[in-house]
């Protein structure tokens, strides 16, 4: 006569409880995957910081094999130095607009709405995410082309240094005129969901517009010429006032890019919310 041994069956965990929609740090650690496992971002944000520094380092050379010529009292060579960024603004414009208008070419952006339903949220954290990217970029990029700019203009004693007035917030500024420029393309990226037609319209604001006011009247450039997003923004990483006494100072001049960049983003947030995927 044989005996059956049971056996207990063993003790299961029970299942946490469920926890709810996605909250807002959710939605800044999908985003910061997102931008994060695109290599086209890398590309892009490498990009950026080689043609700033090139740029500026090839006019800091050029200034420094003409340092004969140059008068050293009106002579800005933190500006010299950080001229790349009149390119580098067009390069993180388009990532910027990238940061959303890829979404809705590849359809994902109703994925990411099925995880994340609250839109607010899920905008909030893409701009979150992208701002915190752009400026530790810019800074990179502007500490860089500083350093490296005032390396070759210390040759013949044309160089400057971060104690000096107004450069260290400079060098900053410049950072944060990149990071502004972004968040205006990624404005314009929710606004019309389209990518070319985002950057298209980045660059008009930022670059062809700042060109098509030197062919107005004289006495109206000084009233329009401020009013234009990069020129306006471009005044926080100058250190001396020269022609353009006409100009916002330093931090006014940025605030009119920032509010233009403020501007496109809650229309972009208000037609995200509104509009169906």
């Amino acid at each position: 006569m044989t005996t059956t041994q049971v056996v207990a069956a063993p003790r299961q965990r029970p299942l946490p409880p469920a926890t709810g929609r996605a909250g807002f740090a959710d939605a800044l650690r999908s985003e910061f995957t997102k931008i994060r496992s695109t290599r086209s971002t890398y590309w892009t944000l490498l990009a950026l910081i080689v043609i700033t520094v090139g740029i500026g380092a090839i006019a800091s050379y050029g200034a420094a094999s003409h340092a004969s010529t140059i008068d050293r009292a009106s002579f800005d060579a933190t500006q010299l130095s950080l001229g790349g960024l009149y390119v580098g603004q067009l390069v993180i414009a388009v990532l910027g607009a990238l940061t959303i208008t890829s979404e809705y070419s590849t359809g994902m952006i109703r994925t990411s709405l099925a995880v994340q339903p609250r839109r607010g949220t899920l905008f909030a954290a893409k701009a979150i995410v992208f701002a915190v990217v752009s400026l530790v970029t810019g800074l990179v990029a502007s500490f860089l082309s500083f350093f490296i700019g005032q390396a070759i203009l210390s040759s013949h004693h044309l160089n400057v240094t971060l104690s000096q007035p107004n450069v260290l917030r400079a060098v900053i500024g410049g950072a944060l005129f990149l990071t502004a420029c972004g968040m205006l393309a990624y404005g314009l990226g929710a606004i019309l969901r389209h990518t070319a037609g985002a950057i298209a319209a980045a660059i008009g604001l930022l670059f062809v517009l700042s060109v098509l006011v030197n062919f107005l009247p004289g006495t109206w450039q000084d009233n329009v010429n401020k009013w234009m997003p990069a020129i306006a923004g471009s005044q926080v990483w100058i250190t001396k006032a020269g022609s353009g006494v006409h100009q916002f100072s330093a931090w006014p001049g940025f605030a009119v890019l920032a509010g233009y960049a403020a501007i496109a983003i809650v229309a972009g947030l208000v037609l995200f919310r509104t509009r169906d995927v």
